[in-house]
Parts: C-alpha cells; sequence; structure tokens
C-alpha cells in the first residue's frame, strides 16, 4: 500500500513511497490516480477540494486550500496555506480515560540515595558562566581517567551564559543551571565559577537548594592559584563518590522519559511520533512518567491535548502556557505561524497545523498531570507538558534539566546532537535509517511497511529498557553531548 489515509474524515492521503504521475493508489478504503507525482511523504487530494474549503488531515483542518484542487493532485504550499492567527479562544470539554495499569517492567540502573533512579552515573561539569568554558572543557579532557567501573562518563557542558543577562534570562539560566545540576543520572557534579559574573556562586548555590557536598562540589576560579589542580583534585572526590552506586533492578515506574522531535517529514506523523505515543502510554501504564514539549509545535492542535487535562486547574495552566508563548511571538514581533521548516517542507509537511498534529501524536492518549515551567522539575507521575521552545537544542536540554533521563527524539531528516541525557534517535522512514546508521537508533519506518503501531510502540519500550540498563545510543558514543539555554533579552 504506498498511501494511508489518517483519519476517515481525511480529504488528503498521504504517500508511503514516491508515487509516479497517472499511478492508480490505493489506501485501503479508497483507490485514486495520481494527476502529478507525488513524493513520499506528501499529500495527495481524495477529492476535488474547493478554493477556501478545509484540508482535513488527522480528522482536523491543516489549513484551507487557495484554490480549486482536483482529485489525485498534489497538495502543499502552492495550493493551501495556514487558517491560524494570534487569536484563539478554548473551552474545557475533558475527553480522556484513565489507562489501564500493568504490571511494572524492570531495569538495571542506579538507586541514589534520595529514592530517585538513574540510568547513568556519570561526572558533569557545569560552568555557572561561558568564561570558563574553555576551563571546564580542559578540565574534562584531562581527566578522562576518571571513568572506570560503574562511572560511566566524565562530561563539561560549556554555554554562552551566566553573565550580562537581565531579569527573566539571568533568572532562567540559573534555573536551568540548578536543575541539571540535580539530575540524577550525574552521580557527581562540579559546578565551576569564574568569580566576577553575575550568576554568582551564592546564588547558583540558592537557586540549587539541599546539596548532598559529597555530590556536588564548588569552585571559584579567581579565588583559586591554579583552577586546574584543584579542580581536579574536587573530580577525584567525585568519583570516588559516585563509584560507590552499581546497577541494581529497578522498576520502570522510576523512569522519566522526554519526547521530541526535530527535522519532521511528512511521515513523523504516522509512523515515529505515534510510535513513541504508544511507547508513552506504555511506559505511564505501567507508573512511569513521559514529558511533552516544544509549545510552538502545539500552536493549531492544542485542542488535541487540552480536553485530556485532568483537571480544570491544569487545563488553565495549559491555555497559559500556549498564550504565553503566542504573546512572545508577538512582543517581537513575529507571527505564530513562523513555521514549518524549509527541511520539514521538502519532507511534506505544509503548514503549521500539519505539523503541530503530527507532533502532538507523541503525546499518546494518556491523561496530562501537569504544567511544567521551563528549568522546573517534573513533580507528578503520568503524561506531563513542559514549556519551552521547539528549537532541539534548548527543548531537549529543557527536557533533561524537567529530570527526563532518556530523551526519545524523533526525525525524518536525521540529526547527530544529543542532549545531556542519552539521546534516542527515531526514523519516521527506513531509507533514513539505512542512510545514515551513524545517526538514528531506532527505525520507525517499519510502520510504513504494515507493522503495526502496538507493536512498533512495545519494541521501543524494550529498546529504551536496554538504554536505561547501559546500553548506548549513537549521541553517547559518538561524544555528541551539548546543552543551549533559553533567552528572551537584553545582553548587556
Amino acid at each position: 500500500m504506498k498511501l494511508i489515509r489518517i483519519h476517515e474524515k481525511d480529504n488528503v492521503a498521504v504517500a508511503l513511497a514516491d508515487i509516479s504521475n497517472g499511478e492508480v493508489v490505493n489506501c485501503g478504503d479508497c483507490e485514486i490516480t495520481a494527476v502529478k507525482a507525488i513524493a513520499r511523504g506528501h499529500k495527495i487530494a481524495l477529492n476535488k477540494i474547493a478554493s477556501g474549503e478545509n484540508i482535513i488531515k488527522y480528522g482536523f483542518p491543516i489549513g484551507v486550500a487557495t484554490e480549486e484542487i482536483e482529485a489525485g493532485s498534489h497538495v502543499h504550499v502552492h495550493n493551501m496555506k495556514t487558517s491560524l492567527s494570534e487569536q484563539a479562544s478554548y473551552s474545557y470539554n475533558p475527553d480522556f480515560l484513565p489507562l489501564q495499569v500493568h504490571d511494572a517492567a524492570t531495569f538495571q540502573g542506579y538507586l541514589r540515595a534520595d529514592g530517585r533512579a538513574a540510568v547513568r552515573n556519570e561526572l558533569w561539569i557545569i560552568p555557572t558562566v561561558g568564561c570558563v568554558n574553555s576551563v571546564a572543557q580542559k578540565l574534562a579532557a584531562d581527566n578522562q581517567h576518571l571513568v572506570s567501573g560503574s562511572i560511566d562518563g566524565l562530561y563539561a557542558f560549556p554555554h554562552p551564559y551566566g553573565c550580562s543577562q537581565m531579569g527573566d534570562d539571568h533568572e532562567q539560566t540559573k534555573k536551568l543551571l540548578a536543575a541539571l545540576a540535580d539530575h540524577p543520572n550525574a552521580g557527581g557534579v562540579l559546578i565551576l565559577g569564574l568569580g566576577c559574573e553575575n550568576n554568582t556562586m551564592d546564588q547558583f548555590k540558592e537557586a540549587l537548594g539541599t546539596w548532598d557536598p559529597e555530590r556536588v562540589k564548588f569552585l571559584v576560579s579567581q579565588e583559586s592559584a591554579d583552577e586546574f589542580a584543584e579542580s581536579s583534585q574536587l573530580l577525584a572526590q567525585l568519583a570516588r563518590y559516585a563509584a560507590g552506586y552499581q546497577r541494581q533492578t529497578i522498576s520502570a515506574d522510576k523512569l522519566i522519559i522526554g519526547m521530541k522531535c526535530g527535522g519532521s517529514d511528512g511521515l513523523s506523523g504516522i509512523t515515529a511520533n505515534p510510535t513513541v505515543g504508544r511507547f508513552s502510554d506504555l511506559l505511564i501504564a505501567q507508573g512511569g512518567t513521559t514529558i511533552l514539549t516544544e509549545v510552538p509545535e502545539m500552536f493549531g492542535a492544542e485542542g488535541m491535548l487540552m480536553n485530556r487535562c485532568v483537571s480544570e486547574a491544569v487545563y488553565n495552566k495549559t491555555v497559559n502556557m500556549v498564550e504565553g508563548f503566542k504573546k512572545y511571538f508577538i512582543s517581537h514581533g513575529q507571527v505564530v505561524y513562523e513555521n514549518p521548516s524549509p527541511g520539514n517542507k521538502d519532507g511534506g509537511i505544509s503548514t503549521l497545523e500539519d505539523k503541530s498534529c503530527g507532533c502532538v501524536q507523541k503525546g499518546g492518549t494518556a491523561p496530562i498531570v501537569d504544567v511544567v515551567d521551563y528549568g522546573a522539575r517534573v513533580a507528578k507521575l503520568g503524561l506531563n507538558l513542559l514549556s519551552g521552545p521547539g528549537n532541539d537544542l534548548v527543548s531537549a536540554t529543557a527536557l533533561t534539566a524537567a529530570g527526563a533521563h532518556i530523551v526519545l527524539f524523533t526525525t525524518g531528516r536525521g540529526t547527530p546532537f544529543g542532549a545531556p541525557a542519552p539521546t534516542v534517535k527515531i526514523s519516521s522512514n527506513t531509507a533514513l535509517y539505512e542512510h545514515k546508521p551513524n545517526w538514528i537508533d531506532f527505525n520507525a519506518g517499519t510502520v510504513a511497511e504494515g507493522e503495526s503501531l502496538d507493536d512498533a510502540g512495545q519494541r521501543l519500550l524494550d529498546y529504551v529498557l536496554k538504554v536505561a540498563s547501559g546500553e548506548q545510543v549513537l549521541n553517547e558514543k559518538n561524544g555528541y553531548r551539548e546543552i543551549a539555554i533559553f533567552k528572551d533579552g537584553v545582553t548587556l
């Protein structure tokens, strides 16, 4: 089968493989003759669509036709446009069912003193300010001999901020870095400061709150005669502490998994994203937790999420999150629908509604239990929404800071980057999986070839449990680890 009609209401179908001009194709309950060649991931009209009529995909409008479209025609940016505007109205009409609870699977992880689980036992160096980035990177390079036994790695996370920031930017940087320092995958953390930055060590400690002095060490470079020697001694102390942890059997209900997408194509919302959605439902049914972010890529599909909020209070937090991001766009003189990217369009995504409806498939069907602020940590078990932008590095960093042990990253075009947490790359199509074996960890393109979403979701859960038990993903093998911090203000 070369076509898929996602919902019975849809007036377009999506090509699962390239379709030739004049080729007769079917999607199970329909048959159509292509009047032009249609590339994989792109849309074809199933019937005549009048100018101004809604284009329906996923059972939702994803834009309107800008001209009359004949049945069998290619439907894309040349003959449709977005219907989004900055104004929207919402109402809460609860529509969700609790997931059926199953006994939890297990993985081999680390159990921290505070009862949290970890899937890695690493040493992290976190600069309070960009001025000491090079010091942090040299320390990580010079102390790799500490990686042995149960210590899985030593990494530095440079960034350009921590000074010359004001107001919310300063607070967000401090909050985000403190949340990273608290991450359970870090068995030991060195906080490295300069001494004259806005993000002072005292402020950082205040943001961190309580900490275990055996697990977290601090060094202000300007106060040390030899920051390399002193920091190396502190790292050795942290290594001795972290080495006391060993992998043990832990229930999967302690897992927190982040979910995002990037470099999407027309198959992402059909294969990879709903596979992650099935995984999310499976993990939550076992008592686990998942996090969905990328608020600007919920625009146009937010209604699919809002009625799954477990209470009106959570619904109101969701509305405020979405409206807050719209105001952020407007305050910078930008329209809310400045998306999808050129790569998305090449892959078959035509409008932001098209992209958003595919994006939210990662959230599965579970009720939404909470909305988490940027830089804050998840507090409730189940499906959480996280306030954050769509940018891959920024949102993956925010997912890690929120407590995600592992980040699931779906893509139709591929990307090599990695967050501080293991970042599983999931391809929406088999061609990408075969073309970039050094980037892609898991192939969901098999769904387009006949695998059921239920089977793909279970296969992904099995793989995630292996990763949680220590199997490295490609971003780890390649040494790709980085952070990016959300910025929205003046640089002094």
